[in-house]
């Protein structure tokens, strides 16, 4: 479900200066290296849960060894908001706890390859929030990374949810226009991408 403009400008703002707080640590921005040796082009930070190919930590084993910031209230309060308004269902809005986001930084240059959310254990949906330049969002289909997808265009303040028979489709995002984003959002340049899940984990 893709809502544009969601989110006000002066809460885009706000969400990039968090975001820059939380770069500098306890676990920095990083080029998450995969299992092959390849290493993603987008820079990642995670908060409540640390997310390395493909698990789940409360630790960074991969970057510092230190553990990664608690999930703030702030992302959890806006993660129901964006559930209510994809579904229209203010019982699953309640219901929906998420405690784990996955910032990534794209700059000019960055792309992700199509993938599947699938190390959680909740079947509880994605939702993901833009900011910054517009970038091309490419939604597939559950069997593979091919056809059948549609791409969307996912501008500064955008909501996408998905969850349900989609919760785990493919997706990827194969193009970032560079120099789009208005600097009123409080990007200089770049994009960046906030999702926020449910892990469906336990333990400290």
């Amino acid at each position: 479900m893709h809502v544009p403009e969601w989110l006000p400008v002066e809460r885009q703002r706000e969400l990039v200066e968090a975001c820059r707080e939380w770069a500098r640590g306890p676990v920095p921005l990083r080029h998450t290296v995969l299992p092959g040796g390849g290493v993603m082009s987008v820079r990642s930070l995670c908060l409540g849960w640390h997310w390395q190919p493909y698990r789940y930590t409360r630790t960074a084993g991969d970057v510092n060894g230190a553990r990664v910031a608690p999930f703030p209230d702030l992302l959890g309060d806006l993660g129901r908001a964006a559930v209510a308004e994809a579904y229209g269902d203010e019982r699953a809005a309640e219901a929906y706890a998420p405690d784990t986001a996955l910032v990534n930084f794209y700059d000019g240059g960055a792309r992700m390859g199509m993938h599947q959310d699938k190390e959680e254990l909740s079947g509880a949906p994605v939702v993901s929030l833009s900011i910054g330049d517009t970038c091309v969002f490419r939604f597939g289909n559950t069997e593979g990374r091919g056809r059948p997808y549609t791409d969307v265009e996912l501008a500064s303040g955008d909501l996408f949810v998905f969850g349900g028979p989609s919760r785990h489709a493919f997706h990827g995002v194969p193009a970032v226009y560079t120099g789009t984003a208005d600097p009123a959002s409080g990007m200089r340049g770049g994009r960046l991408n906030l999702t926020l899940r449910e892990t469906g984990l336990t333990g400290r």
